[in-house]
């Protein structure tokens, strides 16, 4: 905290002082000691007045406005009134006749209430000099008392009692306390629901150790809140926030209690602030900040959080202590009293001016005190005293210029020194200033003089000196103001900017906003320019193309905009509020057109004025007169990226992409090597026109199609055309065409539309771009509506496609065949048909001839697949329809097995066998051949023959069953066995005798074993051994079939002999074997012994034969029997001498 001045006036010493500060404006500062006099103090500590009184003063107050203070003594009835816009002080007679006690003027109107020593109350009007005498207000000395916003005053006085009275005097509530009140305030006690803000508590301290509180909505409850005695007595307290008390006590602690009903008697905050005595507290509302003060020090702290310790002041000098503390209603100024009889005055809070040029700023850094900076260039503050107190401050390259009222002083600024150079008077209080290299222009009531700081005194440019803004002429007020180092631009409350060039002396640009223009902000080239209207929306205005662009988001808190300085960052800019700054982003050359984007917010901390913005640093100015730089959110990436994970690195890329910043983007994207990350930058880089960039990243991402693509894109100047190609590459079509057409060359949108096959666009462009390309686009666009069913419509294309120029033949008969299927969808059934069967392609009759036939108009449909031969397709609509007459026509040209089937199923139902026969057989459907041959033509020699050369098993059942009706077993048979019914076969033959049939049939055909077996136990039943045993054999059964072999009757010994011979060889069963030659041998067979002694050796040799290929052991030679004849030939040879022995012997 700074100490402005001290007052030490002899006359007060060794006795404590009064003081107050004027209201409102805290321009002056009222103090009286023991000296019977009131000195008026301005803020500087200059002495402005002094008032000398009849004897000491014993209240003084100031009105709300702070024009008037009004002061009371003890030895006069004479109420003194100082004017603190005349300087005059004037005296109102109370017309009291006992001395006065009390004064206080009321919080909202011009009424002053003044207490006497015996009770009685004066309200005086000061606007109508009305005074209202109240006796007996209160019995004995009225002390103290408060008015409320109602203006209803509440009093206390020696009397014990607290009364509450109207504006006219009239006592309207009124209670008893239990000691002299003091320090009556009037507030709103917390609740749940704030029903209504009418301040209907009244709070006094009683017995300096109680807190009363009395409701006037509930006067029958009043509270009194009682304190620990290690406190103290209680000093003073004072109401804030919503419903909180800061109570100080004399022992050197302050507690913060709350009114709400379930919270009062609990302490929401204690703090020991002082070792021995506290004297005063005090609160700024506006500073936030709540000060104790006590022994020799002060401490503030931070309402927000109590326990933040604010800053800590010392008087080391003041042995006594300090006694009485009061804020200016700003909180610009804290007054401290001492029991010695000193002041001192500290600097709490700096009015926030400031200002900058280029990377130059100007501010505040006292009362009388302003620092120039440039941390930019790292240049070394300079400090400048100035004269007064200024209410503006304004920089430019050269001059800085400080001010208040009507009045300016300018200042040459050089390499280390400051020299004033002169001061100017206006012809009204100064708003604003703003300076360039030359020239200074002053905002003052609705007008601007525009003049040149340092005249040359040139007669050339003695018009060029000053100029007055607006002209007479003009009825408008200006509102705003700025000055570039071109142009004068300010708005005025008709809507109406303005720009003024300083070089040509004449207005250039003028631009008429719907409603009154509040605040500009140009860029530092005057090329851009945000401004704030009267509704508090936010725009940025281009004089180059008069365009204007909604400022998105936009707050209407905003307080100011500040432009980006950084030479590469030309269309970022800040909004600012009290808590927040908003980073925009004016995109100005991007495919969708220029535009604004809000990138981010930053939190500020409070009462910080943002007064420089340059590469994401945003500099403000603190209340302390200091300044303090803040790094924007939205500019996280200038950091080292090296120390971020992904995820923050990806935010990073966001960022960067959305403030343009490529390079630092493109880092991001090496850092993060994702491929999706070089896409997002690529799009961007696409998105703002930047074809090298967006070249150099497809190619490090390996996307040669859009490299080469760009690269042949790059060269084109035509704004337009280069950002339709853009857009195009980005999928935004619609904007492509757009592009295309306000650019050199609008046949881009036709080509780019047809490409896409966007015929209907396609077509709307042709109409106006290129009529002689509408036939092409409008087939094209049948196609798509016929392929989307919107038949009406295709046909009305394929219409317009027609273009009867031989030359184009192939796509009028493309049209032609659209017009035939769409007229036969459409029900124009005739003139479709019609349409296909002049024209020459095949494919169209079949497609048409699918269209009819799935509308269910066969004979049409039938028509058309004739003529186009698809002649499978024209007979089965034929059959569909029952035409069997053309079916029989088209039947020499078919070759569809279906279509010959359903002909001969349909001849069939008609009785006309042979053609229904004759179309089978082209069908290849045999078993309905087989049918109609022996069910109607008789023809079963056909029908067998049929069978025989396709082995048709169900054609074999059906010729079995037509032998079975005539009779023919075996037939019947010999078909059964054809057809695998091998039970019905063999049942049938047992049946009909016809087993022998049956046998030499299945003996022919593969069959399983037992099949075999059935047959051979039949002719075992039967005493058919040769018969049994041979399909014994055939089972696989040698033992049964040697048996019966053996049974065989002699007639049949030849053959029975040999298959005896064949079962033993295949059986290789040597005891079989032994059998079979003891047989032979005529052991026990009944055999004549002498054809058995005749035939020995052969028999043996035989046996040899027969048994020695089982014997393993045998040698070769042994067998030379065996291998040089068969049994066959042996039997034969003594079959034939016997034959001979018997004729001889004969």
């Amino acid at each position: 905290m700074k100490q402005v001045f001290s007052l030490y006036e002899k006359a007060w010493s060794g006795s404590p002082v009064q003081f107050t500060w004027q209201k409102s404006l805290g321009n002056f500062l009222a103090v009286t000691g023991g000296d019977r006099a009131v000195k008026i103090f301005d803020r500087h500590g200059q002495k402005r007045n002094e008032i000398s009184l009849p004897g000491n003063c014993i209240a003084m107050d100031w009105d709300k406005d702070g024009d008037t203070l009004a002061i009371i003594t003890d030895k006069s009835s004479t109420i003194f009134l100082w004017d603190a816009i005349t300087n005059k002080t004037s005296q109102v007679d109370s017309g009291m006749r006992d001395a006065m006690s009390f004064l206080l003027w009321s919080r909202v109107g011009a009424l002053l209430a003044v207490g006497t020593a015996k009770g009685n109350l004066l309200i005086y009007n000061r606007q109508t000099s009305r005074k209202i005498s109240v006796l007996g207000k209160h019995t004995k000395r009225i002390t103290c008392g408060c008015w409320s916003i109602e203006n209803l005053l509440a009093l206390g006085g020696e009397d014990k009692m607290i009364t509450i009275s109207n504006q006219e005097g009239d006592t309207i509530r009124q209670t008893s306390v239990s000691s002299d009140p003091s320090d009556m305030q009037f507030s709103v006690m917390k609740t749940d629901e704030r029903v209504s803000t009418r301040e209907s508590t009244v709070s006094a301290v009683v017995g300096k150790r109680t807190l009363f509180l009395f409701n006037l909505n509930d006067p029958d409850n009043p509270i009194d809140l009682k304190f620990q005695q290690p406190y103290g007595s209680i000093v003073t307290y004072k109401w804030y926030g919503d419903g909180y008390i800061m109570i100080g006590f004399s022992q050197g602690c302050f507690v913060v209690i709350s009114t709400h009903i379930r919270e009062i008697g609990q302490e929401v905050f204690q703090a020991h602030n002082h070792k021995d005595n506290l004297s005063s507290i005090a609160i700024s509302q506006s500073l936030n900040k709540a000060a104790s003060c006590g022994d020799n020090c002060i401490k503030i702290h931070d309402l927000t959080d109590m326990r933040e310790m604010y800053a800590i002041i010392n008087l080391d000098d003041e042995n006594k202590g300090v006694d009485q503390m009061a804020w200016t209603d700003d909180g610009q100024l804290l007054a401290v009293s001492t029991r010695k009889g000193s002041l001192h005055v500290f600097l709490t809070k700096l009015p926030i001016l400031g200002d900058a040029c280029s990377t130059r700023i100007a501010y505040l850094t006292s009362l009388l005190e302003v620092t120039i900076a440039n941390h930019v260039e790292r240049e070394l503050p300079v400090t400048v005293s100035v004269e007064v107190e200024p209410s503006f401050v304004a920089i430019g390259v050269y001059h800085l210029a400080v001010g208040m009222n009507n009045r300016a002083w300018f200042y040459a600024l050089g390499e280390n020194n400051v020299k004033k150079l002169k001061d100017v008077e206006y012809l009204g209080t100064v708003a604003s200033m703003c300076l360039n290299s030359d020239y200074a222009a002053a905002l003052f009531e609705g007008k601007i003089q525009l003049h040149m700081i340092e005249s040359e005194g040139l007669g050339a440019q003695e018009e060029r000196e000053t100029r007055l803004f607006p002209a007479d002429d003009d009825k408008y007020q200006i509102l705003c103001h700025a000055l570039t180092s071109d142009f004068l631009i300010y708005g005025t409350d008709t809507g109406v900017i303005r720009y003024f060039y300083i070089e040509d002396w004449q207005y250039v640009n003028e631009y008429r906003h719907p409603v009154s223009v509040r605040k500009v902000f140009p860029d530092p080239n005057g090329t851009r320019m945000a401004f704030i209207d009267d509704k508090s929306d936010g725009f940025v205005y281009c004089p180059v193309n008069d365009r204007v662009y909604e400022i998105p988001d936009f707050s209407p808190t905003i307080k100011g905009i500040l432009w980006e300085n950084w030479p590469m960052d030309k269309g970022v800019f800040v909004a600012f509020d009290d808590d927040k700054v908003y980073t925009y982003v004016f995109h100005k050359d991007a495919i969708q057109g220029s535009r604004i984007i809000l990138a981010g917010g930053t939190e500020v901390p409070y009462s910080h004025k943002p007064l420089l913005l340059y590469n994401g640093e945003l500099t403000c100015q603190t209340p302390s007169g200091k300044t303090n730089n803040i790094y924007l959110s939205t500019h996280s990436f200038l950091g080292n990226l090296k120390d971020f994970g992904p995820d923050v690195l990806r935010q990073m890329l966001t960022q960067t992409l959305m403030l343009k910043r490529f390079s630092e983007a493109w880092e991001v994207c090496s850092l993060l090597n994702d491929q999706s990350c070089w896409n997002e930058l690529a799009k961007a880089c696409l998105h703002h026109m930047e074809v090298d960039f967006a070249i150099r990243v497809f190619r490090t991402s390996g996307n040669a199609g859009m490299v080469m693509s760009l690269e042949q894109i790059k060269g084109i100047e035509d704004h337009n055309l280069l950002a339709g190609h853009l857009a195009m590459f980005t999928s935004d079509f619609n904007l492509a065409q757009d592009l295309y057409l306000a650019s050199s060359c609008p046949i881009a949108a036709l080509e780019m539309r047809k490409d896409l096959q966007h015929w209907d666009r396609a077509l709307q462009l042709a109409k106006r771009l290129a009529p002689d390309q509408i036939p092409f686009i409008s087939k094209e666009y049948a196609v798509q509506l016929e392929f989307m069913g919107d038949y009406v419509n295709a046909l009305a294309h394929y219409e317009k496609g027609i273009t009867g120029n031989n030359k184009y033949q192939e796509h009028d008969e493309v049209c032609l065949a659209g017009v035939a299927q769409m007229s036969i969808r459409m029900g124009d059934i005739r003139r479709g048909v019609n349409q296909a069967i002049k024209h020459p392609s095949r494919v169209l009759k079949r497609d048409c001839g699918a269209i009819l036939e799935n509308m269910k108009q066969f004979s049409e449909a039938a028509q058309l697949y004739e003529k186009g031969q698809y002649y499978d397709k024209a007979a089965s609509v034929y059959i569909r329809c029952k035409n069997w007459a053309k079916v029989g026509e088209l039947l020499p040209h078919i070759s569809s097995p279906k279509i010959h089937l359903q002909y001969a199923k349909a001849k069939e139902a008609d009785g006309r066998y042979t053609e229904a026969v004759i179309a089978y057989e082209h069908a290849k459907q045999w078993d309905s051949v087989i049918r109609l041959y022996l069910d109607h033509l008789n023809n079963p020699e056909k029908a067998v023959n049929i069978v025989r050369e396709t082995q048709s098993l169900e054609g074999a059942k059906m010729v079995a069953r037509f032998f079975l009706q005539l009779g023919d077993y075996g037939s019947a048979i010999q078909f059964l066995v054809m057809s695998k019914c091998n039970n019905e076969a063999f049942t049938l033959a047992q049946q009909h005798n016809k087993m022998e049939i049956y046998a030499d049939i299945i003996s022919s055909q593969s069959t399983t074993n037992e099949d075999y077996q059935s047959i051979a136990l039949y002719f075992e039943a039967e005493k058919k051994h040769f018969q049994a045993g041979k399909f014994f054999l055939l089972c696989g059964q040698y033992g049964r079939a040697l048996r019966h072999f053996m049974k065989s009757p002699s007639t049949e010994d030849n053959l029975a002999m040999e298959m005896a011979i064949e079962t033993v060889g295949r059986a290789k069963d040597e005891a079989l074997t032994n059998q079979l030659i003891d047989y032979l041998m005529g052991e026990g067979d009944g055999m004549p012994q002498g054809l058995a002694s005749t035939y020995q050796d052969s028999l043996r040799a035989l046996s040899v034969g027969i048994v020695c290929p089982s014997n393993s052991q045998s040698p070769a030679g042994d067998c030379g029997i065996a291998e040089a004849c068969s049994y066959k030939e042996l039997f034969t040879k003594q079959a034939c001498l016997l034959s001979l022995e018997n004729v001889v012997v004969g």
